[in-house]
C-alpha cells in the first residue's frame, strides 16, 4: 500500500539522517528511524537514498517493523532487499504483514524462492497465500484480501452483533458481506446501517443489493474503473461460481491507480523500469540507450525524406530554415492528441464504439487550429521573406499536418493495441515520426510543385 507523506517533515528528518550518517553518528540516525518515522516514511526516505545508503539505513530499522516498510517499498526496491534474505528470513520478517501484500511481494521472486517461502509457512497462511496466488497479480484476484467479515441473510440484527463482539474483526471494515450456505455472495450491510437497523430486523431485509461482486479475473485497470463510476469504499471479490473468496478495498485501488499513472508517464519516456530513482548507472544506461538509439533511426528516416528536396532546399535556403516549423507544429498537435486519448483508454472514456466520434472532433479541431497557426506562420513568412507564394505553401504544409497529426494520434493507440503493443510506449516515437516525415514531404514537395 502506498502513503504520500508530509514532505517538509520528511525532508527535515532525511537531512538529519544524512548529517549524522556524514558525522558516523550511526546511533542519532537509528533513533530517528526508530522512533520518529511511520514504516511508510521509513519506506520513502528509502527510496529517497542512493544504494550503499539504503542499505545501512535498512539494517537500523527495528526488525518488526521491517515487513511493514518492506509493504510500502516500489518492486524493485523490494526486490533488493529479498534477495539479501534467506527464506526463514523472510517469513519471518513478513509474518505480521496482510496475506494480500505477502503474495504480492512473492510474486515479484523467482518461483524457486517463493515457493521455498510458501513451504516454511503456517499451512492455514499458506493456502491464503496460495489462493491469491492463483490470480495474476494484474487482476481482482491479485488486488484482493481474505480478510473480510461474511454473515448469513437469514440471521437477525442481535446475532450480527454477537458475532462481531466474539472475532477479530479487519483493518478498514467498513462493509459486512451477505452471503447464503453455500457462500453465494448475495449483498452487503454497512456498518453504519447495522447499529442503526432494529435488533430484531433480519439481515436480508436491511442489506443493500446495489454493490455488484467483481469477476477475481477482472482486471485491475477496470476494477479502479468501476470503484470510481460507483463511489466504492470496498468491493466483494468472486469467482467463477459467483462464490465470495475475497474483497477490494479503496486503499488497494488508489495504488493501482498511482502505478498506472507512473507507468505511463514513464513509458512515454521509454524508462518503465527504472522504477528506482537511484538505480544503478550502468543498468539505467543499457535502458536509456535503447530509445536514444530508435529515436536515431526515426531521425535519419526524417532527414531521408529531406535529402530528396536536396536540389529544392539548394535554390530556396528559406525552406531549410523553415522546415523544422512545419514538422514541429504536427508533433505537438499530434501528441496533445496522443496523450488525451491514451488516457481516455485507460479510463474507459474512449473505446471502439465511439471511436468514430472521437475522430470527428479531434478532426474538426485540428482544421480549426491549424488554420489559425497557418495564418499567423504564413504572416510572419511574408514579413521575414516578403514572398506571398513562400506563405501560401507554408501554410497550407502547417494544415495538412496537423490534420494528419491529430487523427494519428488518435488513431494510432488503438492500432498499436490491436497488435499487442503498449501505445504509452511506442505510441509518442511513432507519432514523432510520422509527423516530421509527413511534414518534411508536404512543406517540400508543395514548395518544390509551386515555387520552382
Amino acid at each position: 500500500m502506498s502513503h504520500i507523506p508530509d514532505q517538509n517533515h520528511l525532508d527535515t528528518l532525511q537531512t538529519r539522517i544524512i548529517f549524522a550518517l556524514e558525522s558516523s553518528n550511526i546511533g542519532i540516525a537509528a533513533t530517528i528511524l526508530q522512533n520518529e518515522l511511520s514504516p511508510p516514511e521509513i519506506a520513502h526516505i528509502l527510496e529517497s537514498s542512493p544504494r550503499k545508503v539504503r542499505h545501512l539505513l535498512w539494517g537500523l530499522i527495528n526488525e518488526e517493523d521491517q515487513g511493514e516498510v518492506l509493504v510500502h517499498l516500489n518492486e524493485d526496491i523490494q526486490q533488493q532487499f529479498l534477495e539479501d534474505m534467506s527464506a526463514e528470513e523472510i517469513v519471518e520478517t513478513t509474518q505480521d504483514i496482510d496475506s494480500d501484500d505477502l503474495a504480492d511481494i512473492l510474486q515479484q521472486m523467482p518461483s524457486e524462492a517463493s515457493h521455498r517461502v510458501l513451504q516454511l509457512m503456517p499451512r492455514d497462511e499458506r493456502s491464503q497465500v496460495e489462493g491469491l496466488l492463483a490470480y495474476p497479480e494484474d487482476t481482482a484476484g491479485g488486488l484482493m484480501t481474505t480478510n473480510m467479515v461474511t454473515i448469513r441473510g437469514d440471521v437477525t440484527i442481535e446475532a450480527v452483533l454477537r458475532y462481531l463482539r466474539k472475532i477479530q474483526l479487519p483493518k478498514s471494515l467498513d462493509v459486512l458481506w451477505v452471503v447464503d450456505r453455500r457462500f453465494h455472495y448475495q449483498g452487503s450491510l454497512a456498518l453504519t446501517e447495522l447499529l442503526q437497523s432494529n435488533s430484531q430486523a433480519i439481515v436480508s431485509s436491511v442489506m443493500d443489493t446495489t454493490i455488484k461482486a467483481i469477476d477475481a479475473t477482472t482486471h485491475e485497470d477496470k476494477v479502479a474503473q468501476l470503484f470510481e463510476r460507483d463511489d466504492l469504499v470496498s468491493a466483494p471479490v468472486v469467482d467463477e461460481d459467483d462464490i465470495l473468496i475475497g474483497r477490494i478495498t479503496i486503499d488497494d485501488v488508489v495504488d493501482v491507480i498511482r502505478d498506472s499513472a507512473d507507468h505511463n508517464m514513464m513509458r512515454l519516456a521509454g524508462l518503465d523500469e527504472e522504477s528506482d530513482t537511484f538505480a544503478p548507472v550502468v543498468r539505467s544506461s543499457k535502458q536509456r540507450a535503447v530509445w536514444l538509439g530508435i529515436n536515431m533511426a526515426t531521425a535519419f528516416v526524417a532527414a531521408a525524406v529531406m535529402s530528396q528536396f536536396e536540389a529544392s532546399i539548394e535554390k530556396i535556403v528559406a525552406l531549410a530554415v523553415l522546415s523544422p516549423v512545419v514538422a514541429s507544429m504536427g508533433g505537438i498537435a499530434g501528441s496533445q492528441t496522443l496523450t488525451l486519448v491514451i488516457r481516455g483508454m485507460a479510463t474507459g472514456h474512449i473505446s471502439k464504439a465511439n471511436l468514430s466520434w472521437m475522430v470527428m472532433r479531434e478532426l474538426g479541431v485540428g482544421i480549426i487550429n491549424g488554420a489559425l497557426w497557418a495564418s499567423v506562420i504564413g504572416a510572419i513568412t511574408v514579413l521575414w521573406y516578403g514572398q506571398l507564394s513562400l506563405a501560401l505553401v507554408i501554410a497550407a504544409a502547417i494544415l495538412v499536418n496537423i490534420c494528419v497529426a491529430v487523427l494519428s494520434g488518435t488513431l494510432l493507440p488503438f492500432i498499436l493495441k490491436s497488435a499487442r503493443i503498449d501505445p504509452a510506449l511506442s505510441g509518442s516515437v511513432i507519432l514523432t515520426t510520422l509527423t516530421d516525415v509527413f511534414g518534411f514531404l508536404t512543406f517540400l514537395g508543395l514548395a518544390t510543385v509551386f515555387l520552382l
